[in-house]
């Protein structure tokens, strides 16, 4: 499988080809992701609430996110990985948004940076694209901007709302950002704004555009606190994971597990065991 780069991606949005991709955090969803022919990975801020198990992005920090990056490269050798940056990484002010996005480079060997905002953060997104990095934007739902959003609401639904995210729109695509990500907004207003930018807009729950994300704990139906309405659910893992785990109680109980296919044997007569065992009482 051979990796694909930035002009792929372009490519793929003139020729209206659709770009599939999941988050993931760790070696095996990669591995796997890799293996079914994901086009990117993600590895999200959410990791704070499917993996950490937060109420919210905020307290991820760059060393949880970088580790995590390292560890998705690992399993994702041949993959575009995006890597997530965290609240407080890159707010501060322009040079602190280089010195982090340089640190997702070269530690976690990703091939681009995430951020969210849009005109608010215009100045970071070109202080980065001018450092050679590759930026996404991520407009619409922030979630790292929840509480001046009212919660976790979708965007855009009002001509005055929508008026803001395609001047948000507008901002990163001028900024320098090579692709844009639209969360939790009409499809009226995505679709607008796919038409209009010419850089590659990405969809989570925000409807039809060059592309779909999906949260890998959602889709998977890993994460079962809460599920957006716009998953689509292509498994049940926490049933199948808790079924195993209460079948393997009952084996350990009831001493079904382990049996003598499940065990290692002695390589040399058992006299010379009892001999030992007898030597230590």
């Amino acid at each position: 499988m051979k990796k694909k780069t930035v002009l792929d991606f372009t490519e793929m949005k003139v020729k209206g080809e659709q770009v599939a991709w999941i988050t993931a955090y760790d070696y095996p969803t990669a591995l796997f992701g890799e293996q079914a022919g994901m086009d990117m990975l993600l590895v999200g801020d959410s990791l704070g609430m499917l993996v950490m198990g937060y109420d919210s992005t905020i307290p991820v920090t760059m060393e949880d996110c970088l580790a995590h990056c390292q560890s998705v490269r690992r399993g994702a050798p041949n993959t575009w990985i995006i890597g997530d940056m965290p609240f407080g990484s890159y707010q501060t002010t322009d040079s602190d948004a280089v010195k982090n996005a340089v640190r997702f480079i070269k530690e976690a060997d990703v091939d681009c940076i995430k951020l969210e905002g849009g005109q608010r953060v215009a100045s970071r997104i070109k202080a980065i694209t001018d450092a050679g990095i590759l930026v996404m934007g991520h407009i619409g739902l922030t979630p790292q901007s929840s509480g001046q959003l009212g919660g976790f609401k979708a965007q855009g639904r009002d001509v005055k709302n929508a008026r803001e995210v395609i001047k948000d729109a507008l901002a990163v695509e001028a900024a320098g950002a090579f692709s844009l990500l639209v969360e939790a907004v009409p499809p009226e207003v995505t679709a607008f704004i796919a038409k209009k930018l010419s850089i590659p807009v990405y969809s989570i729950g925000a409807g039809p555009c060059d592309g779909q994300l999906l949260i890998s704990g959602d889709m998977l139906g890993q994460f079962k606190i809460f599920t957006p309405k716009f998953v689509k659910q292509y498994a049940d893992i926490a049933s199948v994971t808790v079924d195993a785990f209460k079948a393997y109680i009952e084996d350990v109980k009831s001493g079904a597990f382990p049996t003598d296919e499940h065990v290692y044997h002695i390589i040399e007569p058992e006299d010379e065991f009892e001999k030992l065992f007898k030597e230590f009482g």
